[in-house]
């Protein structure tokens, strides 16, 4: 770390910088970290900015606190949840190519088997909402319009799949995927067969559906990662 800090929102910048230095490997698994006293003066910020940048970081599962000890880091591999897939999938404005490899590929995946699974468990309603969504994508006025029906698609499709793990997973990648809407402008294109999707889920054909949104899920992914 170098420099002191601009005061706008301070503890989220305190949090994003320390975020980026555990990330980025300056401080090792089990290394202890500055005291939070070391990390105020060093970035020109109050206590209370570097406490609440602290909690944020352990809440990431990036570090341990313990009473009367420093702070260690942890492995983000052993200890973070999805979360820190925000911080992992960017640098400096742009994909950071090989974690967005592997956050498409388990997108594939998971939207593959939610697609099997909504064929025999939606709602009527559902159904009609994907039919409905599909429609509008193909007629999208512009990429970002795009962009949130196609997020919206596959909402919906989870919900059909009526498993919460799969929800939550979701419910990560959301963040995700707004922070970077832009990064991942190339995802998605109106020419998708979103239509063949929704009717295979909505006709119970749980091996059509699977296979029409992997396919999806597939072309999206070589248009993002070529």
């Amino acid at each position: 770390m170098s420099g002191a800090l601009p005061r706008t929102s301070l503890p989220d910048q305190v949090f994003h910088r320390l975020v980026a230095d555990v990330l980025a490997g300056r401080y090792a698994p089990g290394e202890r970290l500055p005291t939070q006293r070391a990390l105020a003066a060093e970035l020109g910020v109050n206590m209370a900015s570097v406490r609440e940048g602290v909690k944020r970081l352990e809440q990431l599962g990036l570090v341990e606190v313990r009473h009367g000890d420093a702070m260690r880091v942890l492995d983000w591999r052993l200890h973070g949840g999805p979360d820190v897939l925000v911080h992992l999938i960017a640098h400096a404005g742009a994909l950071d190519n090989e974690m967005a490899r592997a956050v498409m590929e388990a997108r594939r995946l998971l939207l593959a088997e939610s697609a099997r699974l909504a064929a025999a468990r939606r709602s009527d309603e559902q159904a009609a909402l994907l039919a409905s969504l599909a429609e509008q994508l193909a007629s999208a006025e512009d990429g970002e319009a795009a962009q949130h029906l196609d997020f919206a698609f596959f909402a919906v499709l989870i919900q059909a799949a009526g498993n919460v793990v799969f929800l939550l997973v979701m419910n990560s990648i959301r963040a995700l995927y707004l922070e970077n809407l832009e990064l991942f402008r190339p995802l998605v294109s109106t020419g998708d067969p979103y239509a063949a999707a929704a009717r295979a889920v909505a006709d119970g054909d749980a091996d059509a559906a699977a296979a029409t949104i992997a396919a999806l899920a597939a072309a999206q992914e070589a248009r993002l990662l070529p």
